[in-house]
């Protein structure tokens, strides 16, 4: 009998593509942008979400929302959704509700936040947000709908995790969730994160570098630039410091093939303005730096050889350079290949792709780190190009269509 019902699953989601756009085209529109990234957060597309699964008769829906005054709303939504099965084990679907900016929209061949269809490929659509991560809700509520639409009972529980917060450090998500719901999630559970993955579904990640972002100030005197030895050029310091990162780099020699690039990377990305006029030498310099490190190294070596960096850079320039840690999140342990979750996500991609699955690691972050650092095995897999946060991010509809289909078949025991 459930074999009978998987089947009929599978095929009704594969008629499911204009679900998909429609889903995608609203989401894009109601944005999610967080306040760290100029928005008014994710309430409006929580709410369209949740009235849109409800109107499918799914009504175990809980909201675990953390406080938030910088929006209009005054909290950021998190939904916890569930579809029951034949057994308490649930398989679980997380998707993020926030996006990043658009960025320099001259760079667009359309609007951003627009969903349009490719001209010569209607099943290409681009818009921000379409594959980070709208498509992972999209395929968490598309399989939802189509259990209670077509009132099939699987065996395990179907359950969906719409957080905010993802894209700005997860402290109003699924950190928010599981300090107010510890236990929400059962050892015997199975976690799936489609955030990452590859375009023919042979990905698996696993395993995940630690994040250090670090905010560096560099403190010198401001001059005119037509007398620089009156003053103490700070920009000069930093340059000294941003071209220091890659030395740093060089001396963290440990490699692990599990990743790529194989190496921990320590990246100067953003620079905040400084003087106004091109005819001062600037007293005061801000910039940040994206490391991801191996798991084998600890994210305060990674500060301390950055602060050793900041005394030598001081005193050559006659300068102050302070070196603080802006965000952080440790690598976990990976998640076993022979875990649950790893063995039935392959068998699901090989029962619906036809493809054979490896597994692998990133420097990219997921929330897959929240359950492994708690003992919870989380794979993340995803159809994707990984083009998340570029101009013109794209996605397929077949590919929200497929993965639903992948996850459905991993909620049959048979």
């Amino acid at each position: 009998m459930s074999r009978d019902e998987k089947h009929a699953l599978l095929s009704f989601l594969a008629g499911c593509a204009d679900r998909v756009f429609e889903l995608q085209q609203a989401m894009t529109a109601l944005q999610g942008l967080g306040p760290d990234n100029g928005g008014d957060g994710e309430q409006k597309k929580a709410e369209y979400l949740e009235s849109w699964l409800r109107s499918f008769g799914i009504d175990d829906i809980e909201h675990v929302d953390a406080p938030d005054s910088r929006v209009s709303s005054g909290k950021r939504p998190n939904l916890i959704v569930r579809v029951p099965g034949r057994t308490d084990r649930t398989l679980w679907i997380l998707g993020h509700l926030d996006v990043v900016p658009a960025g320099e929209e001259s760079l667009w061949r359309s609007d951003p936040w627009t969903v349009t269809r490719d001209k010569n490929d209607p099943d290409l659509i681009y818009g921000r947000g379409v594959e980070d991560n709208q498509q992972a809700v999209v395929c968490g509520c598309l399989l939802a709908a189509a259990l209670k639409e077509k009132g099939i009972v699987p065996d395990m529980g179907l359950g969906l995790i719409l957080v905010s917060d993802e894209e700005t450090g997860n402290a109003y998500g699924i950190q928010h969730i599981f300090r107010e719901r510890p236990n929400f999630v059962s050892k015997n559970d199975i976690v799936l994160v489609p955030d990452s993955g590859s375009a023919d579904g042979a990905f698996i990640e696993t395993a995940e570098k630690g994040i250090l972002w670090m905010r560096v100030e560099v403190e010198g005197l401001q001059c005119h630039a037509s007398r620089p030895d009156e003053g103490k050029n700070a920009l000069k310091a930093a340059a000294a410091m941003i071209l220091g990162a890659s030395d740093v780099e060089a001396s963290f020699t440990a490699r692990d093939p599990l990743f790529a690039p194989a190496r921990s990377t320590f990246t100067p990305t953003k620079h905040e303005a400084n003087v106004p006029n091109v005819n001062t030498i600037p007293g005061k310099e801000v910039f940040y730096v994206d490391c991801r490190v191996l798991p084998c190294y600890s994210l305060d070596e990674v500060l301390s050889a950055f602060r050793l960096l900041a005394e030598k850079v001081a005193a050559q320039y006659g300068v102050s350079v302070t070196v603080e840690k802006f965000m952080e999140e440790p690598a976990a342990a990976p998640t076993a290949e022979n875990s649950a979750v790893v063995t039935g996500l392959k068998k699901a991609v090989k029962e619906v792709l036809g493809v054979e699955c490896r597994c692998g690691g990133i420097g990219g972050s997921t929330v897959a780190v929240n359950f492994r650092e708690r003992g919870i095995p989380a794979a993340v897999w995803a159809l994707i190009f990984e083009n998340c946060h570029a101009p013109n991010e794209a996605a397929r509809l077949s590919f929200a269509v497929k993965e639903a289909q992948v996850f459905a078949s991993m909620l049959f025991n048979d």
